[in-house]
């Protein structure tokens, strides 16, 4: 018999645990039943099936062995049913799919890292990695921006960052009575981040008018479109690059991206998604 390809079909995985983040947002800890998927790379993501009702692209959030962890926001049919699972329920995964972070192979190459929203997730595995690697790399920047003081997610991941060395950043969009932090704009941080524009490389992730702008800031302060990566969300259906729905000018998504460099993207989201 023919073993099932994790690429084409889903191999099950069980909830082990679930974390609520926000009011609308989970992590989801999944631990194979039997036979593991590959590793992944910070970056890449999964096709996560909710039995009954579809499977949506998923990054990973986190990885510790065979064990996966997603941070999921109910927005749709999938992902609502995904959301509600409590540990104990079964899901099915395929992957890994796609291209993921590729951190710098130059050591004292200054990193900034910049996320939007619910881009924190898949950028989470990627800063984990950098610190753990921490004299590799010269000085490590993580600039967030969020809706409210409520919806940031991965707060313990903050202190530990900063206690491992990194400069974290956040601004919210609408702050509360409590929030005595910064309010604006993500690019309003990046006064803050410390770089050699000659020497550094930026990773971004979130709405896409967020990575433009940015994209186009780090720019104009002298970094190489080729040194900055962004991850690109279209709607994936297959995760194999075979039916076409994830294309964005010459790119298949879940085979060329999520993951890719501002200077292929530029020219790509100047073309209005329909």
């Amino acid at each position: 018999m023919t073993a099932a390809r994790p690429d084409l079909v889903p191999v099950p995985y069980r909830v082990a645990a679930r974390t609520a983040r926000t009011p609308d947002t989970a992590d989801l800890v999944l631990d194979p039943v039997a036979d593991a998927l590959p590793p992944f790379a910070p970056g890449q993501f999964a096709m996560v099936y909710a039995f009954g009702v579809g499977d949506i692209p998923l990054s990973l959030s986190a990885q510790d062995g065979h064990r996966l962890t997603h941070t999921i926001r109910a927005v749709g049919a999938v992902s609502r049913a995904l959301h509600g699972l409590w540990p104990g329920a079964t899901v099915g995964v395929r992957g890994p799919f796609g291209i993921g972070w590729e951190p710098p192979a130059v050591e004292g190459t200054d990193l900034l890292v910049v996320a939007g929203g619910l881009g924190l997730a898949p950028l989470r595995p990627l800063v984990r990695a950098v610190l753990a690697a921490r004299p590799r790399y010269g000085r490590v920047a993580v600039l967030i921006g969020t809706r409210t003081p409520g919806d940031l997610l991965c707060t313990q991941d903050i202190e530990d960052w900063r206690a491992a060395g990194a400069r974290v950043e956040v601004t919210v969009d609408r702050p509360d009575n409590a929030w005595q932090g910064d309010v604006g704009v993500v690019t309003d941080l990046l006064d803050r981040a410390e770089f050699a524009p000659r020497n550094a490389a930026a990773f971004l992730c979130g709405p896409e008018v967020m990575m433009r702008a940015t994209a186009r800031e780090l720019v104009r302060r002298g970094l190489a479109p080729d040194r900055i990566q962004l991850s690109l969300e279209r709607t994936m259906h297959c995760g194999t690059g075979h039916c076409g729905h994830c294309q964005l000018g010459p790119l298949l998504l879940c085979r060329d991206g999520p993951v890719v460099s501002w200077s292929h993207a530029e020219p790509l989201l100047l073309v209005r998604e329909l």
